[in-house]
């Protein structure tokens, strides 16, 4: 799949399904420093993905500094025609406006995923 180079980073789009809902995240960042994937509460918002006392929360610690989040399990999680089932993923408020995620190495590796940066394509070996 076709992915963006801008600003300085790599971007792509993911599908998050939930409840019988379906969302198609954009501007997600492929972040190969990232552990886990990690998505913003605004962009799912409106498919009911929300924290609730049943959650777990973490506090991970990066360049950034502190960031809060918390994990859900979701139905499915899309990248390209790559599909992984009942997957957790972290959410989180983003501070950066024109991100909506980061696609981390939980997706990256257990996809099997190759960065084409001279094609600017996000690969998955067969």
């Amino acid at each position: 799949m076709k992915i963006q180079f801008r600003e300085g980073l790599l971007f792509t789009e993911v599908t998050i399904k939930y409840n019988g809902h379906s969302k198609l995240v954009k501007d997600v960042v492929i972040d190969t420093g990232a552990s886990h994937t990690l998505i913003s509460q605004d962009a799912v918002d409106d498919i009911d993905i929300r924290a609730t006392r049943d959650d777990h929360f973490i506090t991970s610690f990066g360049i950034g500094g502190e960031e809060h989040a918390f994990i859900k399990t979701v139905d499915s999680i899309e990248v390209g025609d790559y599909v992984i089932t009942d997957v957790e993923l972290d959410f989180t408020s983003f501070k950066y406006h024109n991100i909506n995620g980061l696609l981390g190495l939980d997706v990256l590796l257990k996809g099997k995923f190759n960065i084409d940066l001279f094609h600017l394509e996000l690969k998955r070996l067969q």
